[in-house]
């Protein structure tokens, strides 16, 4: 119990001094608690060999106490026997004798094996008291073992936080990203490298192609069909011209007509009005 005191006052005295290295008490924490748990598994086993020690101890008495009674019974059962003539009065003072000596030798025994049992009846309260105590210390320090790895583990997390926050590694960190933009630039480029290559190639395998399937004679067939073309679109324009030469005449002839028979209508108008002024002239 002193040396478990000891390891109890010292992770007292050492838990907050240790906060920044806690591995190694972490270690010898988990240690000690084992340790712990090999002397508890020993006690139990002293326990129950001490139990064993006590139940025999107890028998032992309560056989002393019930010869006693037995030797006491029988020296009386010798000595009725004799009264009632059933054996002789010699033989029976020598038989109640022989155990009321017995008796004496056993009861002279019962103090001593009444004390081997109070004794171990003691170290078997001591036990149990001790491993009381030793569970109730393990399950504690278990707790604070585990109290400590959850401090261990906030404490170097919140420390890398805190790290990255005050920009301590932030100069590796640009470092890696502006590498890894160059090398992101370099693969965009290399990918349109790849791309123009690809383009250029199939449009020489389409040129390549249609030339081997007689690209040129459709060319000049088509060229010659334009040609048609051209040649129908230029008669169509002539005709129209003729068409609208034809209207213009037609126009023309119309317009003359019209003159005439405004001539011919002013004529007509100037031969009347003498009449009139002479129909006019009596009247005045």
């Amino acid at each position: 119990m002193g040396f478990f005191q000891r390891i109890f006052r010292w992770g007292k005295s050492e838990v907050n001094s240790a906060m920044d290295s806690l591995e190694d008490p972490i270690k010898m924490t988990d240690q000690g608690i084992k340790d712990l748990e090999s002397d508890l598994e020993k006690s139990i086993k002293a326990l129950a060999s001490v139990k064993a020690s006590c139940i025999t101890a107890k028998n032992d008495l309560e056989k002393a106490k019930q010869d006693v009674d037995d030797y006491q019974k029988k020296a009386m059962t010798f000595v009725q026997a004799a009264e009632q003539g059933k054996i002789s009065h010699e033989e029976g003072d020598r038989l109640a004798t022989q155990c009321l000596e017995k008796k004496s030798q056993r009861s002279r025994d019962l103090p001593q094996l009444e004390a081997n049992y109070t004794r171990l009846q003691g170290q078997v309260s001591k036990f149990e008291d001790t491993i009381k105590t030793l569970k109730a210390q393990i399950d504690k320090w278990k707790n604070e073992a585990k109290m400590l790895k959850a401090r261990a583990k906030v404490s170097e997390a919140t420390a890398n936080v805190n790290k990255q926050l005050a920009g301590i590694d932030s100069t590796d960190t640009v470092a890696m990203l502006e590498k890894m933009k160059e090398k992101v630039t370099e693969q965009e480029a290399l990918a349109d490298s790849y791309l123009e290559i690809a383009a250029a190639s199939g449009s020489a395998d389409i040129d390549n192609a249609y030339q081997a399937l007689g690209g040129g004679v459709e060319a000049q067939s088509e060229l010659l069909a334009l040609k048609a073309q051209m040649a129908e679109t230029k008669a169509i324009s002539s005709g129209s011209a003729a068409d609208a030469q034809t209207v213009s005449n037609a126009a023309t002839s119309e317009l003359d007509a019209l003159k005439q028979e405004m001539a011919a209508q002013q004529q007509t108008a100037s031969a009347d009005r003498p009449m009139q002024q002479a129909d006019q002239a009596p009247m005045e």
